[in-house]
């Protein structure tokens, strides 16, 4: 059973978000602040939050820096239309996704399913039965779903290392970010280019020495992404 963390200061939505998801199984954690959310991330083992950004006492934002300090786990963003601003930084500071209210039901449990399967394949689901690929000083061994950048672990959050997998996979290919977006989150690419340029950039951070003269994953204008060797110049 996996538990899943619901924090919005609307009651409402958190009891229509706890019935949809314990009908599909789930375990539930209602709060309805930021500040609460960071105290049951402290005593359960939660694997993913859906987190509305626009709280009193701590606002989703401010909660979400805070998650990953300490925790990979997926985040999902709930967040109202208009809150453009909000959605760019809720992903810049490590949100895996987001929702806009009103929301599907089968839109929320959709993404919840596709966020779970990524984050249990990289923390010890079902691993896949394949050797390791390399590329210049990344590994990345996906039966033991891990990445080593000159024989040091990284930390990745699951999107991280889908995005990741994806170019170690198509070497000097160049992905477009509607292609990205389409292999990754395994959905219709819509306002893909954003969401994937927030992940690309915290891929950088991690992959590169320097993420604004990088060596391995470049762009390349008008098209998209590749990953080359990262050969040293």
């Amino acid at each position: 059973m996996y538990n899943i963390l619901v924090c919005d200061d609307e009651r409402d939505i958190v009891e229509a978000l706890k019935i949809y998801l314990e009908a599909e199984g789930y375990r539930t954690f209602p709060v309805y602040t930021g500040k609460e959310a960071l105290a049951v991330m402290e005593r359960a083992e939660i694997h993913l939050v859906l987190m509305d950004i626009m709280m009193p006492v701590m606002d989703g934002i401010t909660a979400m820096v805070e998650i990953r300090r300490r925790s990979n786990v997926p985040v999902i963003l709930l967040t109202a239309k208009g809150e453009d601003t909000d959605k760019v930084l809720g992903l810049n500071v490590g949100a895996d996704d987001y929702v806009t209210k009103p929301f599907n039901p089968v839109e929320v449990l959709a993404r919840v399913r596709s966020q779970l399967r990524r984050y249990m394949q990289l923390g010890g689901g079902k691993k896949e039965e394949r050797g390791l690929i390399v590329l210049g000083g990344i590994e990345l061994d996906p039966k033991a779903v891990e990445v080593r950048l000159d024989g040091e672990k990284l930390s990745l959050t699951p999107t991280e290392y889908e995005i990741l997998k994806l170019f170690m996979e198509h070497p000097g290919e160049v992905l477009s970010p509607k292609e990205i977006y389409r292999r990754v989150w395994k959905e219709a690419p819509v306002s893909a280019e954003g969401t994937v340029a927030v992940h690309i950039r915290h891929l950088r951070e991690k992959i590169e020495i320097n993420p604004s003269d990088p060596r391995y994953l470049k762009v390349v204008w008008g098209q998209g992404y590749k990953l080359e060797r990262g050969d040293r110049r």
